[in-house]
């Protein structure tokens, strides 16, 4: 008797999420409102919050209005990372995806499904990393 094969999992769909991580960071730093809701937060690090003088807003600004995606940077296809040069200081931003019921303890199981997934996206200074 032979076991069953386990069922395989469907890779994510990459542009479903893509669409989603841009319209959530649209939402999040321009106010734009999505097509369909998209659950998540922001957070910024401390540094770029004291960077004074309008330089986390800038940062914001241009984090939303990223749309430099390129195999080189995004090699997932997911739109999930990028950097912005804001005064000649280089600022990354990252997108996390986790168990919307989790507690942000879990990654998505299905990041290209918006109801159960939970966006976090954090800015923060190149040196921060």
């Amino acid at each position: 008797m032979s076991n069953p094969k386990p069922a395989e999992l469907s890779p994510p769909d990459a542009a479903a999420i893509a669409a989603q991580n841009d319209a959530f960071r649209r939402l999040a730093c321009l106010g734009v409102a999505p097509d369909q809701p998209i659950q998540g937060r922001m957070h910024v690090t401390r540094s770029l919050m004291e960077a004074g003088d309008g330089f986390m807003a800038e940062a914001v600004k241009a984090t939303g209005e990223f749309a430099t995606f390129e195999p080189e940077n995004d090699p997932e296809g997911w739109h999930d990372f990028g950097a912005v040069t804001i005064r000649g200081e280089t600022v990354f931003w990252k997108i996390d995806m986790f168990e919307a019921d989790s507690d942000f303890r879990y990654g998505a199981e299905a990041p290209d499904n918006p109801e159960t997934t939970m966006r976090v996206l954090t800015i923060m200074m190149a040196r921060d990393w």
